[in-house]
């Protein structure tokens, strides 16, 4: 019997005080997976803004299209609006909070991507930019579908929540190492004034 205690007692790891303690975390996949859907996303809108200042300015330079041109004017402004709804500052959620809802989110990326798709050039002048412009709509009408099936489902919610646990462990993992300095410290000037 003291032959088995012996035996645990020696498998037992001992911790010293001047090992210190390092929590490694694996990134989250499901955040990591939203980040690369948002970034493609952000993309899309960037192309859809190139695309439609370039139509614009076709537009406006023939004189007779200046319709086109205001309609493609709007569609930068939507699609600007889109990339600053898909970097989630604080400050736009804050004062546009509609952008939190993926639904709605959705619903303006779609918005965007059918006005991009607007007023093809149906006598084929440009069908390199007609080309592009179906490139850049079709993708972003793609990411606004995902956000709206995801809203419907709820999938926005469930990322906040795990957002909002990610922070909780960094922070835990900071204050963790805080305390762990300053018992190191602690111990230090105790074995100071014991000499």
């Amino acid at each position: 019997m003291s032959r088995n205690v012996e035996e645990v007692e020696e498998s037992v790891p001992t911790i010293t005080s001047s090992s210190r303690t390092r929590i490694r975390r694996r990134p989250d996949p499901f955040l990591v997976a939203c980040r690369c859907f948002s970034f493609v996303t952000c993309l899309a809108a960037i192309l859809c803004i190139v695309v439609n200042i370039v139509s614009a300015v076709r537009s406006f330079r023939h004189g007779s299209d200046i319709f086109d041109g205001i309609f493609r004017c709007y569609a930068v402004v939507f699609a600007f609006l889109v990339v600053l709804a898909e970097t989630e500052w604080s400050f736009i959620i804050k004062f546009w909070q509609v952008s939190e809802y993926w639904a709605a989110r959705g619903m303006l990326q779609i918005f965007v991507a059918v006005m991009t798709r607007a007023f093809p050039d149906y006598f084929g002048e440009r069908k390199e930019l007609v080309t592009f412009q179906s490139m850049a709509s079709y993708l972003l009408l793609a990411c606004g579908v995902v956000y709206v099936v995801s809203g419907v489902l709820c999938i926005g919610f469930l990322k906040r929540s795990r957002q909002k646990q990610e922070i909780t462990v960094e922070q835990a993992a900071k204050d963790l190492e805080e305390l762990e300095k300053r018992r190191e410290e602690l111990e230090q000037l105790l074995l100071g004034e014991r000499v």
